[in-house]
């Protein structure tokens, strides 16, 4: 687990500077072709390429990065094999590792962990802060989800479901609810009143890989499990009254892996960005499906994690080639462009 502490500049590429604790990997400056075809209104077919710098610096990670999150616009924080959770605009976050257990940290603190959280007995997967911050809840491949109090450690409640297997965990803001995906391919809404299950979606054809909540509570996105497009869908859901589908965004070839609604101050319109093993970043009109544009980050490997950086800017984990950080352009409607990895 890294912490990155990376100022986002309003500027053109060149004026991004990254800096890495503990360690700042080698700057080298990239020129990166990509080729993309589109279909006019006459139905005539043009090509276009473009040619884009960005700066790359040496890899802060080892290995594959599976997570990344932001602390606030200055601040993210990036697991290998861990599994991590903010509490945005805060000094603290948590992270769950395979030795089972949870840790909290704060940055303002010493370099050993605030509180130990544990109680699984089988590799923690997902973890999520209520919103005013003095619960945590955590899910496991043991099919098991633990509530805790965060200013003891205790865990107050603890709820099992057999085939379960937690991939992912997201609270929904202003709301006792918490939002669970699984391997046995279904969406499950916990009451934190409890622990209990409030509500079950239809069960998918896929496994469910992540899920998020819009701002407002009212909605939700699911993203699937999949390969040479079969699949690899996210689907839009109502969390208020009837809990149905709303809405699907279908493109990607293989899994996709996360999922984040686009804040206001990043589209002119309500959007979803999704990031898939395929290696492209898709951002889609919420409400249509429609695909509004596509990133591809060649040489990258599997996207695995997406987050909002600040009001300009996403993060963007990788397999092969540790962050990317992605600048939204609106000079031409609403597109992405790759000014930093790092």
């Amino acid at each position: 687990m890294l912490l990155l502490r990376c100022h986002l500049k309003r500027a053109l590429p060149q004026k991004v500077s990254c800096r890495l604790c503990p360690v700042m990997g080698k700057l080298q400056s990239k020129f990166r072709h990509s080729t993309y075809r589109y279909r006019r209104p006459d139905g005539f077919i043009e090509e276009r390429i473009h040619t884009k710098a960005f700066q790359e610096f040496s890899p802060a990670h080892v290995d594959t990065v599976s997570v990344v999150a932001a602390l606030n616009s200055d601040v993210c924080v990036s697991g290998g094999k861990d599994k991590i959770a903010c509490i945005y605009k805060s000094s603290q976050f948590f992270s769950a590792s395979r030795d089972k257990t949870v840790m909290m940290w704060d940055l303002q603190s010493s370099s050993q962990p605030r509180q130990q959280f544990s109680g699984h007995t089988m590799v923690v997967t997902g973890l999520t802060v209520s919103p005013d911050s003095s619960q945590l809840c955590t899910g496991s491949r043991d099919n098991t989800l633990l509530l805790w109090d965060v200013g003891t450690g205790r865990c107050a409640e603890s709820a099992s479901v057999s085939r379960n297997l937690v991939t992912h965990l997201c609270w929904v803001p202003r709301e006792p609810y918490v939002l669970q995906t699984s391997e046995d391919k279904t969406i499950r809404l916990w009451d934190s009143r409890g622990l209990r299950v409030a509500h079950a979606f239809p069960t998918q054809q896929h496994i469910q890989t992540h899920c998020v909540a819009s701002e407002d509570g009212h909605t939700c996105v699911s993203c699937s499990s999949g390969f040479g497009g079969e699949g690899c869908e996210a689907t839009l859901w109502d969390l208020r009254q009837t809990r149905n589908r709303i809405c699907e965004y279908r493109g990607h070839f293989q899994t996709v892996a996360s999922c984040i609604f686009l804040p206001r101050a990043l589209a002119s319109m309500p959007a979803v960005a999704t990031s898939s093993h395929d290696c492209k970043v898709k951002i889609w009109n919420q409400d249509t499906g429609a695909c509004l544009f596509t990133l591809s980050l060649d040489g990258s490997g599997p996207l695995t994690s997406l987050a909002v950086a600040d009001t300009i800017s996403l993060l963007c984990a990788s397999f092969s080639r540790g962050i990317h950080l992605l600048r939204v352009d609106h000079s031409r409607g609403l597109e992405l462009r790759e000014v930093a990895a790092f």
